[in-house]
């Protein structure tokens, strides 16, 4: 039988994950500290419906990128991801961070829906086109919000260029094989209600799975099956292994500018 847990076990494989997640809390904090912006706008009525905007310096935003971070839907949140906003505001966009309820809390569909609600209030705070990326669980979270059964409002879902999932898990049946579901409780009607791989997206969507070539086999599987199944349809997609990163390296290309991953989901 297969060993659903060490399937999706990326600390299991990356032998310095504790290092590299107390890295990413020094480097959140000291973005956080010398870039403009705000902190905490509330979008909805949980405690932890809050988001962070960071703002290029001296420009006008060219658009908005909403940054979704990961953690299995019951780890983490904003500040552990400042950093994340990095490379795009430099190229001069507006990025906002949300945090969510975490499960057991809450359940994946609330989620869903509390990032329904920040990207509106979000798109109230900067004009100009929209670009959505998420990492692991945040990439389940994005592509969720291009399927067409959301329902966004139409002026928002015009504003959508490209959603970008890292190393997204768009498949929850899976995870029902695993000990964390019994902090995450995925029944069977949930796993296929809230799977973006078995939902309609949008129409006309640019949609990129982006996943490290050094990942766990399953996730890499599981990019490679959304982009798969949404290439059926009327959109433009793009599946794509990043050489030698891992789960946890694979989003270090966001406080580049200019990288390949920030070109690409910017379609500079």
């Amino acid at each position: 039988m297969r060993d659903w847990d060490k399937a999706y076990f990326n600390g299991g494989v990356v032998q310095n994950a504790d290092e590299l997640a107390e890295e990413r809390l020094v480097k959140a904090k000291e973005f956080r500290d010398t870039t403009k912006g705000q902190l905490d706008i509330q979008y909805g009525n949980d405690e932890r419906g809050k988001l962070d905007l960071f703002l290029p310096e001296s420009t006008q935003p060219k658009g908005l990128v909403m940054f979704i971070h990961g953690g299995y839907w019951k780890a983490l949140d904003k500040s552990a991801f400042s950093h994340a906003a990095k490379g795009a505001v430099e190229m001069g966009y507006a990025v906002v961070l949300p945090s969510y309820t975490l499960c057991p809390d809450t359940k994946i569909t609330n989620i869903a829906n509390q990032m329904q609600e920040a990207l509106k209030v979000a798109s109230k705070l900067v004009d100009g086109p929209i670009f959505l990326a998420g990492h692991s669980a945040g990439g389940q979270l994005v592509a969720r919000l291009g399927c067409k059964d959301r329902n966004l409002p139409t002026e928002i879902q015009s504003r959508i260029k490209h959603i970008m999932g890292i190393s997204g898990v768009y498949d929850l049946r899976p995870i029902r094989n695993t000990a964390m579901n019994d902090i995450l409780q995925v029944n069977e009607d949930e796993a296929r209600a809230e799977s973006p791989v078995l939902l309609d997206p949008l129409e006309n969507l640019r949609f990129t799975g982006w996943v490290g070539a050094e990942e766990l086999a399953e996730f890499r599987r599981q990019n490679a099956a959304q982009c798969a199944i949404w290439g059926g349809f009327e959109t433009q997609v793009t599946a794509y292994e990043a050489p030698e990163k891992n789960h946890f390296t694979v989003i270090e290309a966001l406080e580049q500018a200019d990288s390949l991953l920030l070109r690409t989901l910017l379609n500079t």
